[in-house]
């Protein structure tokens, strides 16, 4: 075995993947999937081979490198990506045919579903793509039984003069046809399903609350059994998730980059998915941690995570510990098999907060590559390396692609401390003192948290607020009570 490939074999891990085989002038002359990458990949080195076409691979190879999946679905749909992009000469199982099946929703005002492998651009909305039939299988038995669609092809003309179909009779159909549900209460159900495929399942099943709330207060008790039956059944559901970014065409310019990014940081597998971090607050009130995901270069809104910061006071300010509390959370989660593991992860800041995050990951005993992007400079920081910053050419895709990652984390956070600041402002008791405006009240929370801590304060502290003078301080301490908020 020749030493690089040795050296290579050692470091991969057991977990599922993507395998690029290639040869000594650098091109992709195999691509295949794994569940456990080491062992696979090992496999054609252990032994001499039956098959002349697969001595001659082996022989061939002269550098591997993996891409890191969540699961063997994801690794599926990558490989077909890769083998369709760069038709390595080796492959010949997959062919430029084979496609995985979608679900299809018509493009009707009382749209039906469908099964099928080809993606067209006629105003449907597609789901999937699925590559395991048992599942998409289950999920069309969920969706029939609890949230049925009609099934026949002709034009539906609601009439409440006409009688129901047979399948509305069995529970199968909502009647529209009949005028039984209006074209608003037939769109809903629609978008529930668009969740349930999407693998969206916590939003909709917190829909499903919702409506089952409403109808336990109105006394319609076989309604909300049905929602509850209904959230049981998601739950016990084993869904596959496919990330969106994975279902787009995957695009040269991106795989080069992310090759790139590989090279310059001596990543052992290419940065797939790629998580980011900042922290935003208000004086130290409201702190939020954020966490952004990005797959195959785009970001994917849906694995986007925020953290209420539980281990510092309100008002106090300190970015490290909120980036270590962060930093653990996330991976709390990820280590529990909650959410996917990234091959990168990107703190915006310096060396000090990439310390704390690389504390968090220690404490955890998760091994996950970190670096930390300081702006102005745009130095890239590595762990162990605090006075020896990577500096990138502005030009430098890869630069480009972490100052687009850094800049989305950052208005993630902005935007997640602003709507809790709104929301905690539009709360607060200030707002229902007669004579104190708005921009009183947004000084006086900026400057002094809650109104539960404003209440806490002497007259003589409100004045350091402009345009609150004795009068208006006592009125406010007076409206607040001890208590506060």
């Amino acid at each position: 075995m020749k030493e690089k490939i040795a050296a290579i074999l050692k470091t991969l891990p057991e977990r599922p993947g993507v395998y690029l085989m290639r040869d000594a002038e650098g091109k992709i002359i195999y691509v295949g999937k794994a569940i456990k990458l080491k062992r696979r990949v090992s496999s054609y080195f252990r032994h001499t081979h039956l098959s002349s076409r697969l001595n001659k691979l082996v022989s061939l190879i002269e550098d591997i490198s993996i891409i890191r999946t969540e699961t063997e679905a994801e690794a599926l749909i990558v490989e077909a990506k890769l083998i369709r992009r760069y038709s390595p000469f080796f492959n010949i199982a997959l062919k430029m045919s084979d496609k995985y099946p979608y679900i299809k929703i018509t493009d009707e005002d009382f749209p039906r579903l469908e099964i099928t492998r080809h993606k067209c651009n006629d105003g449907a909305v597609y789901l999937g793509p699925f590559v395991d039939a048992g599942n998409i299988r289950n999920l069309m038995r969920l969706s029939e039984r609890y949230f049925p669609l009609r099934v026949c092809r002709s034009k539906i003309k609601p009439d409440k003069n006409k009688r129901p179909c047979v399948e509305y009779n069995l529970g199968r159909s909502m009647g529209a046809c009949a005028a039984l549900c209006s074209k608003d209460e037939y769109r809903e159900r629609v978008a529930d399903l668009i969740l349930l495929f999407e693998g969206k399942s916590a939003e909709l099943v917190e829909r499903l609350r919702e409506r089952m709330s409403l109808a336990a207060q109105n006394l319609e008790f076989e309604k909300a059994a049905h929602f509850r039956d209904t959230i049981r059944a998601i739950w016990k559901l084993s869904r596959q998730q496919i990330s969106s970014a994975l279902q787009e065409d995957l695009d040269s310019e991106t795989w080069n980059v992310l090759n790139r990014i590989q090279k310059i940081l001596g990543l052992k597998t290419l940065a797939w998915r790629i998580d980011a971090f900042d922290i935003s607050h208000t004086h130290g009130h409201d702190t939020y941690g954020c966490c952004v995901v990005f797959e195959q270069g785009r970001p994917n809104p849906n694995l986007y995570r925020r953290f209420k910061i539980k281990s510092i006071d309100d008002g106090e300010i300190n970015d490290f510990q909120s980036i270590y509390e962060t930093v653990k959370r996330r991976y709390s989660h990820v280590i529990n098999n909650s959410e996917p593991a990234p091959q990168l992860a990107l703190i915006d800041g310096g060396p000090i907060q990439l310390e704390y995050a690389e504390r968090a990951l220690k404490e955890l005993n998760f091994d996950l590559p970190l670096i930390a992007l300081a702006e102005r400079e745009e130095l890239i920081f590595l762990p162990g390396r605090p006075d020896e910053p990577l500096r990138l050419e502005f030009s430098d895709p890869a630069l480009q692609l972490f100052q687009r990652i850094r800049d989305e984390v950052h208005r993630y956070a902005i935007t997640t401390h602003r709507r809790a600041r709104n929301k905690h402002m539009r709360d607060s008791k200030l707002f229902h003192i007669n004579g104190l405006g708005r921009k009183k009240v947004v000084d006086l929370i900026v400057k002094f948290g809650s109104a539960s801590k404003i209440a806490a304060l002497s007259p003589e502290d409100l004045q350091q607020v402009s345009g609150i003078g004795p009068v208006l301080a006592r009125k406010i301490l007076e409206e607040l009570g001890v208590k506060g908020e």
